[in-house]
């Protein structure tokens, strides 16, 4: 019975619904406030007559599209397509529906309800955004790069992004993709005036004003068991599309979003990948996920789009962690639980409901670094110490030390090894670090850098 309808269904789609009605409704659904009574307006008015069946095709559409990002033109027309109500009726009206007035692309914000209070600017056309960035509307097309010929030009001139392959442990490999100066600064001011207006969820510490490593361990201290998950390849699976429906769900129209999305993300050339001593079949699965529009680890907006992104995964792990009498952190995609004597007991269990839930919501645990700390081993998150109060672990202090000091006995030079351009900004940065945790601590590496000549 379900087959034979389903049949029916594809037949009256194929045969009876007019590409021409399909595309003028979904502009009619989609050029205005998204409210039964101004669906209903619209459609009427572009149908030429207020047909009986658009009230309850209405009520339809905002029950499959109101809750969620404001839907492409494309994602309106399947659901008409695939809706036995209109189809019905444009089956049965066939020889009396006409199209009596087009629409072009609606050109209107339409903000989520908790968006209307974020203050993003108002950007409605492709004009419009380019001269709010400054740019000519070519120029910002060319950034964009939504038909990805940047990315498919071998020369590196034409490309917007710098390339560097770094190797890590087990033999995988993590890619930065710098944007180059021009792109860095459409990208800044996108960071500044859209993305820094968008709150984040409270669990969230990395890459916020005010919050920091020492923030996102603190709820973790001194608890009986500590528990620690980490996503995997968390930029580059954030997809193009998914930062594109961000932007429509702030408001902004499609043909925008899709700007905005092509400014943000990229996708990464299969020449970029200049690495040896690699696993190769790690390579082939890196190349595979990057050559994908995804957020460029590297770019000043990525960190906001992907803390946006995740909001979602924060609320549903929060609450997980709230019925299991936890604590719950983020710190990008370092994931920190924490509890009591009522959380030990099912923590390997909630282990397994928050990996579910990561994959749900399109992310992936390194199930390899997912930990189970008790009060009987050395409880740590982010590079600290958890167990009794916050603290830099004793091995990292005491490498810290012996460094600074053969800088002030041998020379600063000699013990960089790796040739980092910036050595003494490095040391500087990591002395920084300790101070933020533990002062007390830290005066004694102060002391030791403030002696170094960092001319020999």
């Amino acid at each position: 019975m379900e087959r034979s309808a389903a049949l029916l269904l594809w037949q009256m789609s194929e045969r009876r619904a007019n590409p021409s009605l399909l595309s003028v409704l979904a502009r009619a659904f989609l050029a205005g406030s998204p409210t039964h009574p101004e669906l209903v307006e619209r459609a009427a008015h572009v149908l030429g007559r207020p047909w009986r069946w658009l009230g309850p095709l209405a009520h339809r559409y905002l029950a499959r599209f109101e809750a969620g990002t404001r839907p492409r033109q494309s994602h309106v027309v399947a659901f008409l397509k695939e809706d036995r109500g209109f189809l019905q009726a444009s089956s049965r009206h066939a020889k009396k529906l006409r199209v009596a007035e087009w629409l072009t692309d609606a050109p209107w914000m339409l903000p989520v309800s908790p968006a209307e209070t974020w203050g993003v600017p108002r950007i409605e056309t492709s004009g419009a955004l380019a001269a709010w960035l400054e740019l000519t509307v070519g120029e910002l097309e060319w950034f964009a790069d939504l038909k990805r010929l940047s990315t498919r030009s071998p020369a590196e001139a034409l490309r917007h992004y710098r390339y560097r392959v770094l190797a890590k442990g087990g033999g995988q490999v993590r890619l930065i993709e710098a944007p180059k100066a021009r792109l860095k600064s459409l990208q800044r001011r996108i960071l500044a005036e859209i993305l820094e207006r968008v709150p984040a969820h409270a669990a969230v510490h990395g890459f916020l004003k005010g919050k920091s490593i020492r923030s996102f361990v603190a709820p973790h201290v001194g608890h009986r068991v500590v528990a620690r998950m980490d996503l995997q390849d968390f930029f580059p699976s954030i997809s193009g599309a998914r930062i594109q429906a961000l932007f429509r769900t702030l408001g902004y129209p499609e043909s925008i979003a899709d700007l905005l999305g092509g400014l943000c993300t990229t996708a990464t050339p299969w020449g970029a990948w200049k690495v040896e001593d690699v696993d190769p079949q790690a390579l082939l699965a890196a190349r595979k996920l990057y050559q994908l529009r995804h957020l460029p680890q590297g770019a000043p907006t990525s960190p906001a789009l992907a803390n946006v992104c995740a909001y979602r995964l924060d609320c549903r792990l929060a609450g997980l962690a709230r019925v299991a009498g936890a604590e719950y952190t983020r710190y990008a995609d370092d994931l920190a639980f924490s509890g009591g004597a009522e959380f030990e007991e099912c923590v390997e269990r909630f282990m397994i409901h928050v990996a579910a839930i990561a994959n749900e919501e399109g992310f992936r645990v390194h199930h390899r670094k997912t930990r189970i700390m008790r009060q009987s081993v050395r409880q740590q998150l982010a590079g600290l110490v958890t167990n009794e109060k916050a603290n830099v672990r004793r091995d990292d202090f005491d490498r810290l030390k012996a460094t600074l000091t053969n800088c002030l006995r041998q020379g600063a030079a000699s013990q960089n090894r790796e040739g980092l351009p910036q050595w003494r900004m490095h040391l500087m940065g990591r002395v920084a670090f300790v101070e933020s945790v533990n002062p007390e601590r830290a005066r004694r590496l102060r002391g030791i850098l403030e002696r170094i000549d960092w001319e020999s």
